[in-house]
């Protein structure tokens, strides 16, 4: 095997900018959002870089640079806190640059450009989903949001885009026999989304559904708010209001409202939780004034006093379909989502709550999340946030009507044709399956290393 040749630091500055610049234009513009391709490519050959330390160290900078823009907003909810959060998402880059050091120069160029696709999606898997810090947002797959080729790449699922992409990456850096091999698999790779059912995109019934934007409402703001939109839309079945519509049990006045309409409310309240805790719960009211579905949330927001986690997903058995509602940040997690695909939801509900003071870039950013989840699972889905921006979206992931931000007041209504069943990609599994592959390649470079110092220490001469 030739040996590889270290990385130069004026080349590797080179390539850290090209990455920070595609990342950041990537993000910034629709048109643009194949750059990611470009932000990968100018990763991965720094993993050549002379030291583990220093590709660590590059990765952090890089990360720094790209993320920390976009979560600027954490200063108004933890202040001197979010510098110490704005190194999270940078920390996995650079694991992701010494890891692939480490693998480039123990095993060649062509176990590295095998094992990338595999120790990307593994690190970006964890951070978004495994453990405590877990932030889903800003992946590769999430540029493609707002954009045409989404109905195809999410096929693939949010982060089978990010595997595809470094695959495709990794391939180009080889070269001969293994190369040809690369392409003819990722050329069969690209025919998944032409084979595959769409779900049953049929619709079964449909559903006249009417959001209105409020944030911290009182009872009677609720109520002169619900009043409009009957009045506004006079044929809808079910009103939703967001998450936090109310920091307390669902009033008395909201039922009785719901009784004398005969209309069904999907409403953000507190309910309360055993240890004077409380659960974050969006409450179904019925035509009758009764609460006949209650849906916590299961992932409550770090560091924040949201409530204690849901013991249970269950759909609403509504009378056009089967409904999932996920709150807010849960519709970030897969695996909050995934739940409710596989109990056989037919659409999706979020009530959310982003607070006007965080601004437009967050608000911006968290829309991003709710056309990837219609498009991955080929299901409608109906946003409704508290100041913007609430979304319907339909099975290919097209947002086909919003209201702006800020709006307070701002109202939503679509009718929602509710089909037989979704689908779930196929990076669920395969996620999971490199995340177990980061751990072996972790175990396997770390007892190559001991071996190494153990027959160095036994090739010394003694005096």
């Amino acid at each position: 095997m030739n040996p590889i040749e270290p990385l130069g630091l004026g080349r590797a500055y080179l390539l850290a900018a090209g990455a920070v610049a595609a990342f950041l234009l990537a993000y910034a513009f629709t048109g643009c959002g194949f750059l990611i391709i470009a932000f990968l490519a100018c990763l991965y050959p720094l993993a050549r870089l002379r030291t583990r330390r220093l590709a660590y160290y590059f990765g952090l900078g890089i990360g720094v640079l790209i993320y920390t823009p976009h979560l600027l907003f954490f200063w108004k909810t933890f202040g001197w806190g979010s510098v110490a959060l704005w190194y999270v998402l940078p920390f996995w880059l650079g694991i992701f640059l010494m890891l692939g050091r480490g693998c480039l120069f123990r095993f060649g160029p062509v176990a590295w450009a095998c094992l990338a696709p595999f120790l990307w999606t593994g690190l970006e898997f964890f951070r978004s989903e495994l453990y405590y810090l877990r932030f889903s947002w800003l992946n590769p797959g999430f540029v493609f949001s707002n954009s045409g080729a989404l109905p195809y790449l999410a096929a693939y699922g949010v982060y089978g885009i990010g595997f595809l992409f470094m695959a495709a990456v990794g391939i180009s850096n080889l070269s001969g026999r293994a190369r040809k091999l690369g392409i003819a698999a990722l050329l069969a790779a690209l025919l998944y989304p032409a084979l595959i059912k769409s779900g049953d995109p049929s619709p079964r019934k449909t559903l006249q559904v009417t959001g209105v934007q409020l944030e911290f409402p009182d009872s009677a703001s609720v109520l002169s708010a619900l009043n409009k939109a009957a009045a506004q839309f006079p044929d809808t079945s079910l009103f939703v209001l967001s998450e936090y519509t109310f920091t307390r049990p669902l009033p008395d006045s909201v039922k009785a409202w719901c009784r004398s309409h005969a209309k069904y409310l999907v409403i953000g309240a507190e309910e309360p939780a055993p240890h004077s805790d409380f659960y974050n719960t969006a409450c179904v009211v019925d035509t009758n004034g009764d609460i006949v579905f209650r849906q916590a949330k299961c992932v409550p927001i770090q560091f924040m006093k949201d409530g204690v986690p849901a013991s249970q997903q269950q759909l609403w058995d509504s009378p056009w379909g089967k409904i999932g509602i996920a709150i807010c940040y849960d519709a970030s997690y897969s695996r909050v989502t995934d739940e409710l695909v596989r109990q056989g939801a037919q659409a999706l509900i979020f009530p959310t709550m982003d607070i006007a003071d965080w601004g437009a870039a967050q608000h911006l950013l968290h829309a991003r999340i709710a056309p990837m989840r219609a498009a991955e699972y080929a299901l409608p889905v109906f946003r409704v946030c508290s100041s913007g921006i609430s979304q319907f979206i339909d099975t290919t992931g097209r947002v086909l009507s919003s209201a702006p931000f800020p709006g307070e007041g701002a109202m939503l209504s679509a009718e929602i044709p509710l089909p037989a069943r979704g689908r779930m990609p196929p990076d669920r599994w395969l996620a999971r399956l490199c995340v177990g592959v980061v751990a072996a390649s972790i175990g396997w470079m770390a007892i190559a290393a001991m071996r190494e110092k153990i027959n160095n220490r036994a090739a010394r001469p003694t005096s």
